[in-house]
């Protein structure tokens, strides 16, 4: 991420949040906890992982989109993020 993105600190917070939520699920495994406790888990660390993603594509569709509309690279700009869309959203 480029440093103009707004939401740029609040992102790498969440991902480290993530991580360590990841790691936990890991050491749970391990430790053989029950099975719909790991699937519980996996479901939040899943939605934390949506919802970093909904605020990179905020800042995406704000600051690049935007800018690469209004200096005329409409074409390119909406084409990749086309292609960023259909990999991010199932």
């Amino acid at each position: 991420m480029d440093s103009n993105h707004k939401h740029q600190r609040s992102v790498i917070n969440r991902l480290a949040r993530i991580e360590g939520h990841v790691r936990s699920i890991k050491e749970m495994a391990e430790h053989d906890r029950d099975c719909g406790e790991l699937l519980i888990q996996i479901a939040a660390a899943r939605a934390a992982l949506d919802n970093v993603g909904k605020l990179i594509l905020k800042d995406h569709l704000h600051d690049c989109v935007i800018e690469g509309v209004e200096s005329g690279n409409k074409e390119k700009v909406l084409a990749d993020l086309e292609e960023a869309l259909n990999k991010f959203i199932r």
